[in-house]
């Protein structure tokens, strides 16, 4: 395949955001392995990498493809690979279908449990992007989406539940539907003549802001509850004070009247928040 076009497909599927939810599932995998006691496995471990890239990169195609008319309207998104003519309609499907192949089949290598469970995965990871059609609550199913992470991550290690991981994965939903909320102000008057759903649309700007806030407060706090239950020590604490001060400092650069700075608060404050916790859970349960 010409580079030009894996460019094009990773420009498709926003490939650089996997950085938002990968660090958790890091974390849920570690977290197993302490829990249980087993030995880390290189291959299991690349397993659940490709799991998480596949399943957001099936979501993602899926989301421009369904999302490809409305693309066309939006000033913002006319610009996007699949209205801009750079990939086809047809080819876009074809990668979501390739894409949804091979996680399952991932999962197939991991263990019975995630492989049962993986038509579910996939069905809320595809099943968002029609959400917004009908309702507000769009940003909680792409939060659910990625809060499989480190349940998914802890379930491939173990294949059972367990209410560290449930908690951590709470903590990604309420952080990735109060961020996604925060985007979403953008296409506000947008959305409204398209009859598309949304929180912003629903509630107005600064109602939508303050939803964010007590999100992301729950998020917070979703994170404590972890460290509480199994005792953690400093780093992982300095990992939850620097997750939480980032979720403080993104609402500081978003105003009612003032979006300029959206990217900066969406895209680079969240992907560093999510590396900063894992690396200090891993600093705290290893080192």
């Amino acid at each position: 395949m010409p580079t030009h076009t894996i460019k094009n497909y990773l420009s498709l599927i926003k490939f650089s955001h996997t950085i938002f939810a990968l660090p958790f599932a890091v974390v849920g995998f570690f977290l197993a392995l302490k829990v249980e006691g087993a030995t880390f496995s290189a291959q299991k471990f690349l397993m659940v990498v490709l799991c998480m890239v596949f399943a957001r990169s099936a979501a993602m195609a899926f989301n421009r493809w369904a999302d490809r008319e409305i693309d066309k309207k939006n000033p913002r998104t006319f610009i996007r690979e699949i209205p801009a003519g750079i990939i086809s309609p047809n080819q876009a499907l074809f990668f979501v279908f390739l894409n949804a192949v091979l996680f399952v089949a991932c999962t197939y290598f991991i263990n019975p449990l995630c492989f049962y469970l993986s038509p579910v995965a996939l069905l809320v990871v595809l099943g968002y992007s029609l959400t917004k059609r009908f309702t507000a609550l769009c940003h909680l199913i792409l939060g659910l989406g990625l809060s499989l992470a480190p349940i998914g991550a802890f379930l491939a290690v173990t294949g059972e539940f367990n209410l560290i991981p449930i908690l951590l994965s709470l903590s990604v939903m309420c952080w990735v539907s109060g961020f996604d909320i925060i985007y979403a102000l953008q296409d506000e008057e947008f959305d409204k003549t398209q009859q598309l759903q949304s929180i912003p649309v629903k509630m107005g700007r600064n109602a939508a802001l303050g939803l964010s806030r007590f999100l992301h407060l729950c998020s917070a706090l979703l994170i404590f509850l972890p460290g509480y239950y199994m005792h953690a020590g400093n780093f992982y604490w300095m990992g939850f004070l620097s997750f939480a001060v980032l979720l403080v400092y993104q609402h500081t650069l978003i105003k009612p009247n003032d979006l300029s700075r959206i990217n900066l608060a969406f895209f680079t404050t969240n992907g560093i928040a999510s590396v900063i916790f894992a690396l200090f859970f891993l600093l705290d349960f290893y080192f």
